[in-house]
């Protein structure tokens, strides 16, 4: 065993520490450039370049991290192809022992990157927690929620959980507002005046279709109004603007709003 270990790995005396050290800094340093000024870069350029900029971070991660081990490990072995399965195989089956989880979403983050589930920037639920992509690290994403908490959540999520992506690196985003109204009132009138309460919004975006659709419920009529803000962060600002100006406007037209009899479990099931 000590010879072969002996075979793969060169004489100290061999090894320039100076220049691993040197490629280990510079490498930090490059990314971190990447984390800071990427993201700074983003935040200052139009919108429609945001998602554009944004995923590039974890792909540069990755890369600059590839070239540096490429670089690194045949100072320190000599790069036959026997010594390289050798070292493969030893640290692959001694870190996957004492850290499974931790490998198992670093290697859930590499494919994150390449299938793209979620990219920094989109608008995302992943068990039950839903926010925009802030960014991705080697083993979690962090993620803002629309109160302002940061949640961070590890990509082996990927392997068992449900990804609900709201806008896939696209500007646009849905918002729905829901209205839930006692069904003794004239539909169409009702649905003109929600259509023209989400057009009059300052902050809709008019390139985007905006719909009402309408479902007879055992309790009453359920309507959902859909339209897209200007900026997916004002999401929060919207539907709300869309609520409060909805009801307001329902309620000087006389429409009564539902009355609900079920117990709060049902509730659930209404929606």
């Amino acid at each position: 065993m000590d010879e072969t270990m002996v075979s793969v790995f060169r004489n100290f005396n061999e090894i320039n520490y100076l220049i691993i050290f040197f490629i280990v800094v510079a490498s930090w340093l490059l990314i971190e450039f990447v984390e800071r000024v990427f993201p700074w870069f983003a935040g200052n350029v139009p919108e429609r370049f945001r998602f554009k900029i944004l995923p590039l971070v974890p792909v540069l991660r990755l890369i600059i991290w590839i070239v540096s081990i490429i670089w690194i490990v045949p100072m320190i072995i000599h790069p036959t192809p026997e010594n390289l399965l050798a070292l493969l195989g030893a640290v692959g089956l001694g870190v996957g022992f004492a850290f499974k989880d931790y490998v198992s979403s670093l290697a859930a983050g590499i494919v994150a990157i390449y299938e793209r589930p979620y990219r920094p920037g989109d608008w995302v639920e992943i068990d039950g927690a839903y926010g925009e992509v802030k960014s991705l690290e080697a083993r979690v994403l962090r993620m803002v929620t629309l109160d302002d908490t940061l949640v961070s959540i590890p990509h082996k999520k990927i392997w068992d959980s449900n990804i609900y992506n709201a806008n896939d690196a696209k500007r646009e985003l849905l918002c729905v507002a829901n209205f839930y109204l006692n069904p003794t009132h004239d539909a169409q009138l009702v649905r003109q005046k929600l259509y023209d309460v989400a057009l009059t919004s300052p902050f809709v975006q008019l390139k985007n279709p905006i719909r009402v659709s309408v479902a007879e419920k055992p309790w009453g009529t359920h309507y959902r109004l859909k339209a897209y803000p200007i900026e997916g962060r004002d999401q929060n600002l919207f539907t709300s603007d869309l609520t409060v100006r909805g009801k307001a406007a329902l309620l000087k037209m006389g429409i009564e709003l539902a009355v609900i009899p079920f117990a709060s479990s049902e509730r659930g099931r209404m929606q």
